[in-house]
């Protein structure tokens, strides 16, 4: 940590690792993007969608970097756009030869989720974008099994995580401007020729109104689920049993649209 104007010059290295050298790292990042804004968003929009397809953890940690980098409502959309695209790419490689034994390695997880999208594809999918009681990544690969349509599938995957992505954003974009707020004030006190001046993560100073509306967020996202379940309680009984691991829905049972 720094604890003076004159300790940052004394190891460069230690500077890189303290919370001063994060905030370098900020403005180094603020700068490429204003200087390439458009292929910035779009590099971080295919990397996005590659994490996603690829079924790689840190998609939280994408989300809020997002909301960081671009602001809540750039990088929310990036995001937004990145795991719909990365989804969609699971769910057609489910659809080909690979389907069969991605099937296998599912295994009862599967058979737990066929039901629930041969009776009603869109709304169930939907509430399982809403609240996540199975991976992201087997959410994906069923619909395709069970013979989902491609646009029932994109257009119940944007609008059930739109709230999770946004959150997460504005979350991003409230740290954005607490580290900010802790830079601008370690400069003033600086210019002022303070002899004390330290770069640290004050509490207090980094509560700015962003950062307390990304919380608020987060709060009322962790809300969802719960409201959610009591109106979907019925959906979860139907798909509770099942006998057999199907392979597609039958016949007589279409996927609903919409």
């Amino acid at each position: 940590m720094v604890r003076s104007a004159a300790k940052p010059r004394v190891s460069n290295r230690h500077n890189h690792l303290s919370f001063a050298g994060l905030l370098a790292s900020r403005a180094a990042i603020d700068a490429m993007v204003a200087g390439h804004p458009v292929a910035a968003l779009a590099a971080f929009t295919g990397l996005y969608a590659v994490a996603v397809a690829l079924s790689l953890p840190g998609a939280v940690f994408l989300t809020i970097c997002g909301g960081a980098v671009f602001g809540a409502v750039a990088g929310g959309l990036a995001a937004l756009v990145g795991a719909t695209a990365g989804a969609t790419a699971i769910f057609l490689i489910a659809k080909s030869a690979l389907g069969e034994w991605l099937v296998r390695r599912a295994g009862q997880r599967y058979a737990k989720l066929a039901s629930g999208f041969c009776a009603d594809a869109f709304y169930y999918l939907l509430f399982l974008r809403l609240v996540p009681v199975f991976p992201f990544w087997l959410v994906n690969l069923a619909p395709a099994l069970c013979g989902v349509r491609l646009a029932t599938f994109v257009g119940a995957t944007a609008l059930g995580i739109i709230p999770g992505t946004f959150a997460f954003a504005v979350f991003g974009a409230g740290l954005d401007h607490a580290a900010a707020a802790q830079l601008a004030a370690y400069r003033a006190c600086e210019a002022a020729g303070g002899t004390s001046c330290a770069v640290g993560f004050d509490p207090a100073a980094a509560a700015t109104p962003q950062l307390i509306a990304g919380l608020v967020a987060l709060g009322v996202l962790a809300l969802v689920p719960v409201v959610v379940r009591r109106r979907k309680a019925r959906a979860l009984a139907e798909v509770s049993s099942i006998p057999e691991v199907p392979t597609a829905c039958p016949k007589s049972s279409k996927p609903t649209s919409a």
